[in-house]
């Protein structure tokens, strides 16, 4: 039996006690019966990692609380399988992405390719990691019943007969536990192919299915002894008070009484002062017309331990939890100590990342409304330089790690001349630095426009090694810097430049969501309840291929998603812009 750990070091007082064990050892990926005999638990070890550096070591969670990633298939040897990175400078063998083992991060062997079986090895692999938890691992007699949720008609749950509706024929609205979604759906003929994800050398094409997602003909929670709870974390984003208005309108169509929602965070666990807030479809009925969280978000928190022991005071066994990478990998953490403790608890996440930097989904709430709030930033930039003699408009986007939202802001306006990202090093200087662009600029057109990532250009600023309660490098302020030095470059030049800096950051986060974001939270929210109810946990719920499909935690937060300096989205950015290569 595997017993497996890390040690974290923090300077931080708050530290969350994370305790480690595969919650069920059966790689079993079509589920249709629970198991017919207990799984053997093994022993659990403890160590201590702090809350507020969630976001930092997803990673290192990942490694050791999927005993997918790590346990041997019983029906085989586990040969050593390389996972996908999804980072461009994470590419070997020209543009061949390959599979990073978490098992080991000392040692990594390649694929045998000349294992004629390799090919149906990986499959295997890759299913055996993205098996979804199920109460069925810590309870393999707990009997599934009847779904309470269908739409043909809205007869009232029967009194003797909980859970069953009484129906002239059956409802054909449910998914079956085998249907799957295809992860990648481009076959790319040659690594050099733009955006190319290729797993050998020949790039062969291997498929590779995640369940999909959706509302299961059995479940395994009755509605009347279900307590639900809703907790916001992180910062703001627009789209939580729609995520939250559907989970419990969808709770509510289940037959759930009672739903809470815990205030401020991982913190409302913990804080005496914090009271549970009731939730009912007359409470949230309207809270999606506006921005912000109902019930409020905070970072940091209370140790995972606390957490728990919260969770059975209360007696709350289905837990949404509404965050980014740090926060799932809490909410992961929150899983497997329920896992630990034998409890019967549902931890289902639902990605809120305005960054939209979540692993092997096409967008996460929030993006889209993000990109055409910043729209209005940029425009705003455009006139303000158009209008100007010689002048330049700097705009500063979110985007920590990844680009997507100045990208896709650049791409949509058609007004900016500059698009700089964290996944593409610059120059502000040289012969074929930015400011030399913006110089060329001002001769040929008379303004120019910057869109720049907040996590652009850092190895250009002071590193201060602060951090924030999430454990979140703080980084310096890249719009500021690359106004100071425009002016700075155009004055010792003896140009005249009129140089406007906007940063809209936090006007986006607070807005409310777009129609596009508004669907996309809704079906979200009703999602997650459904993976909940069919007795799933430590999941999370996401966007695949424009299906609706469910992953493990561990599978999404091992790194954040990047853009890929290679693919055809970011060669239509430069496209747009018309800008150089700034090394």
């Amino acid at each position: 039996m595997l017993c497996l750990g890390f040690p974290i070091k923090s300077n931080s007082n708050i530290i969350v006690s994370v305790s480690v064990s595969p919650c069920s050892l059966r790689p079993i990926l079509h589920r249709s019966h629970p198991s017919p005999s207990p799984p053997t638990f093994p022993q659990f070890h403890h160590f201590q990692i702090p809350l507020s550096s969630m976001a930092s070591i997803s990673q290192a969670i990942t490694a050791t609380t999927n005993p997918y990633l790590n346990l041997p298939h019983p029906s085989q040897t586990r040969s050593s399988i390389l996972r996908l990175s999804h980072s461009n400078s994470r590419r070997i063998l020209n543009n061949i992405r390959v599979f990073a083992e978490h098992g080991n991060s000392t040692s990594t062997s390649a694929i045998d390719f000349n294992d004629p079986d390799w090919k149906i090895k990986f499959q295997q692999d890759f299913e055996s990691r993205f098996r979804l938890p199920h109460v069925t691992d810590i309870f393999p007699d707990s009997p599934p019943i009847p779904s309470t949720f269908c739409l043909k008609m809205r007869t009232p749950i029967g009194k003797n007969i909980p859970g069953h509706y009484s129906l002239d024929e059956e409802w054909h609205g449910y998914i079956n536990n085998n249907d799957r979604v295809l992860l990648k759906t481009i076959n790319y003929s040659s690594p050099k192919s733009a955006g190319a994800e290729c797993i050998d050398p020949n790039c062969t094409w291997v498929e590779q299915w995640v369940h999909r997602a959706g509302p299961r003909e059995k479940i395994y929670y009755k509605p009347e002894e279900v307590k639900a709870a809703i907790v916001t974390c992180g910062g703001l984003c627009p789209g939580l008070n729609d995520v939250i208005r559907q989970i419990v309108i969808t709770l509510e169509i289940y037959g759930v009484k009672k739903i809470v929602g815990i205030p401020f965070g991982y913190r409302g666990f913990s804080d005496k002062e914090l009271t549970e807030v009731p939730l009912s479809r007359k409470v949230v009925q309207n809270i999606h017309l506006s921005g912000g969280s109902l019930l409020g978000v905070s970072r940091g928190g209370p140790g995972v331990n606390d957490i728990v022991d919260s969770l059975e005071e209360r007696g709350i066994n289905m837990l949404f939890v509404l965050g980014g990478n740090g926060t799932h990998a809490g909410a992961n953490a929150i899983h497997s100590e329920c896992c630990k403790r034998r409890l019967k608890v549902s931890v289902i996440g639902v990605p809120k990342t305005i960054d939209n930097d979540i692993l092997l989904m096409d967008k996460t709430f929030g993006f889209d409304t993000a990109v055409e709030e910043a729209q209005r930033a940029i425009n705003s930039a455009y006139i303000e330089a158009h209008s100007a003699y010689h002048g330049i408009g700097v705009v500063k986007l979110m985007g920590r790690s990844s680009g997507f939202i100045a990208m896709q802001a650049s791409l949509s306006s058609g007004q900016v001349d500059v698009c700089l990202i964290p996944e593409v090093p610059f120059n502000l200087h040289g012969p074929h630095g930015v400011l030399r662009h913006l110089q060329y600029l001002l001769e040929m057109k008379g303004s120019a426009v910057v869109c720049v990532a907040e996590g652009g250009g850092q190895n250009l600023l002071q590193n201060t090694n602060a951090r924030d309660a999430s454990g979140n490098i703080v980084f310096g302020d890249i719009g500021v810097y690359i106004q100071q030095e425009t002016k700075k470059y155009f004055k010792e030049i003896g140009v005249h430049a009129d140089v406007k800096y906007i940063d809209p950051t936090y006007m986006i986060r607070a807005c409310r969501a777009n129609a596009s974001d508004g669907i996309l939270c809704t079906v979200l929210g009703q999602n997650a309840v459904h993976g909940a109810f069919a007795g799933y946990s430590g999941i999370t719920v996401g966007l695949c291929n424009t299906h609706y499909a469910y992953f493990p935690i561990p599978e999404v937060i091992s790194h954040p998603r990047l853009v890929d300096p290679n693919s055809r989205m970011w060669h239509r950015c430069l496209t747009s812009t018309g800008q150089p290569d700034f090394i």
